[in-house]
């Protein structure tokens, strides 16, 4: 049986898939087809039935725009928030493989059932009487079963995504791939690379079939692909490495936080060398640091014999930590102020309803026949992030270097910052168009058809689009690189976890933020400006109050920025620079 050699230099040679040790080895690239293609499919799957979802819930459902975008927001918070859980329990309880496969099969049962709502008369409202306008709202049970079956889809999906990549960085940790370094890097590569290919199959192809062929055929095939991705990671299972669960690093912050409060009552000393910590065998840190002391009190040894065991080990976690615990937890607690500042950009990109809403009045027609659906104008926003990436690496930074003379790079929160200020641009364009486009309906006479098509081009919808997809990927990208650089390397599930938590708790607040403007401008009997007939509401001082929110979050973001200090890594470059 063949093995893989090394060169003289100690280089990894990769050979043939399947052909070293295939018969009792575990892991390696021949699971990576399994993996990444059970999360491609159910990122295609579940990205397909966001597009279209506000169309669908007003026509079919007869919801008014704020009631389906509520629907929608709170939705997508529960699709990004679950990855944070699951991957708590795949961490502490259940294991990776388990995660994904129990996720897959509750993935696709929530996409069958909301699939029936498309096919099954009686488990959505009767269509209007159009010669009375008269439309019935939809009853108790037929809301529960839609929200029963979107609920299952976030939660499925938002278990998928805690551990797909994890799972597959496990599969090449083996000694035969440590001494290949590329293996790793090329697996992030495909990952992020067949994620974003994943969106554009969804918001091309699966949206046109939505558009041009029905509900029932557009939201089946997503219920297909789901199916594909549920026996995709069910038939690597031979070949899988499956390690047991462990200790959740999420459930150290937490005794973290209980450990001192029990100990609140201890004095701190102002010398730490009169104080026994608790500490990690082979811990390089010896004292906690003096910032947020009153954490420092989750780490103290009262009394060596009765708070650790022979082995060195706390006898009740809950009541002593290590430095390292209490560490990790102001590492987070420091990055918060930072954080919040992503979760109001997160309130800019989740507004996916009126977009949609919005192109579906404008001119989409691509020569005579062709016709762009309106929510696949999302796709540029796509492009534009992808086009970022490329142009940064490949362009400005070489361009940039060259013209000063010497290496340039950007840190992560300049690139945060710059995220920030698109953001601010893009909502503003959106309020610009918007203004000129209601203007334009009016004078046409759509003042009452809100689907009325006016003669204003679609292409007018690129520059928010664009801006946006700039912005998030500027943002995203930054954020993760600051997370992972700024906590310590046991951290590193948590710090991926982050931009996911933030863009849920947006999600929440730009359903509260809505709501609240709707009640406000509805008063005394007026026209709501989020008004499910866009040419009478005014869409466009809605947004104008959101570039408000984001100008002013752009300056508590320069505050923090600042009060944060230089990130790792920084204070040797400053040091260097200085004479």
């Amino acid at each position: 049986m063949e093995k893989n050699s090394s060169t003289e230099k100690g280089e990894m040679v990769e050979e043939p898939l399947l052909l070293h040790n295939s018969e009792t080895q575990k892991g390696g690239l021949r699971t990576l087809p399994f993996i990444l293609g059970n999360a491609v499919l159910m990122n295609a799957a579940t990205a397909a039935l966001t597009p279209n979802m506000i169309l669908y819930l007003m026509n079919e459902y007869h919801m008014d725009m704020t009631t389906g975008s509520n629907i929608i927001y709170i939705w997508s918070a529960v699709t990004n928030i679950a990855p944070v859980v699951g991957a708590f329990m795949a961490d502490s309880f259940v294991g990776r493989f388990q995660t994904i496969g129990l996720g897959s099969v509750v993935t696709l049962v929530g996409m069958f059932l909301f699939w029936l709502t498309s096919v099954i008369p009686q488990a959505r409202p009767p269509p209007c009487v159009n010669s009375n306008n008269i439309c019935r709202s939809a009853e108790m049970f037929q809301l529960f079963f839609l929200c029963f079956s979107l609920g299952i889809v976030a939660i499925g999906a938002g278990t998928i995504k805690s551990s797909s990549l994890a799972f597959g960085s496990d599969q090449l940790k083996q000694e035969v791939y440590q001494g290949n370094a590329r293996a790793m890097e090329r697996y992030f590569s495909w990952y992020y690379a067949l994620y974003a290919l994943s969106l554009v199959v969804a918001l091309t192809c699966l949206v046109y079939i939505q558009v041009n062929m029905g509900w029932a055929l557009g939201f089946g095939a997503p219920v297909l692909l789901m199916l594909f991705a549920t026996v995709l990671i069910y038939l690597g299972t031979p070949f899988y490495v499956k390690l047991k669960p462990k200790s959740s690093l999420i459930t150290g912050l937490f005794q973290v936080v209980v450990a001192a409060y029990r100990n609140r009552c201890l004095r701190l000393s102002s010398e730490s060398a009169d104080i026994l910590y608790h500490q990690n065998k082979g811990s390089t840190i010896v004292h906690p640091s003096e910032k947020l002391r009153f954490l420092n009190k989750a780490c103290i040894v009262q009394d060596p014999q009765l708070d650790l065991s022979p082995d060195g080990e706390a006898t009740d976690p809950w009541r002593l930590c290590t430095v390292d615990q209490v560490e990790e937890l102001k590492a987070l607690l420091k990055v918060v102020p930072i954080w919040l500042t992503g979760v109001v950009l997160a309130i800019n990109i989740s507004q996916s309803s009126f977009p949609v809403l919005q192109a579906n009045t404008m001119d989409r027609h691509i020569g005579s026949s062709f016709e762009i659906p309106a929510a696949s104008f999302g796709i540029f926003m796509v492009i534009s992030g992808i086009l970022w990436i490329v142009l940064y690496d490949c362009l400005i930074l070489p361009v940039a270097s060259k013209l000063t003379g010497k290496p340039v790079h950007f840190s992560t929160k300049q690139r945060m910052g710059f995220g920030l200020v698109l953001s601010f641009l893009s909502v503003l364009v959106v309020a610009v168009v918007e203004g000129v486009r209601r203007s334009i309906a009016i004078k046409q006479g759509h003042s009452d058809d809100p689907e009325g098509v006016i003669p204003m081009s679609a292409v007018w919808l690129l520059p928010q689009n664009c801006l946006t997809g700039f912005a998030e990927a500027l943002n995203a990208i930054g954020q993760n690189e600051f997370y992972i650089s700024e906590f310590p390397r046991s951290m590193s599930s948590i710090a991926a976890s982050l931009i996911g938590l933030g863009m849920g708790v947006g999600n929440l607040l730009a359903s509260f933020l809505m709501n609240t403007i709707n009640d406000l401008t509805k008063r005394e009997g007026q026209e709501s400006w989020i008004s499910s007939n866009i040419n009478k509401g005014h869409y466009d001082y809605y947004y104008m109050v959101l570039a408000g929110f984001s100008l002013v979050n752009m300056l508590c973001y320069i505050v923090c920025s600042r009060a944060y200090g230089p990130c790792k890594g920084e204070e040797e470059v400053m040091e260097e620079e200085d004479p």
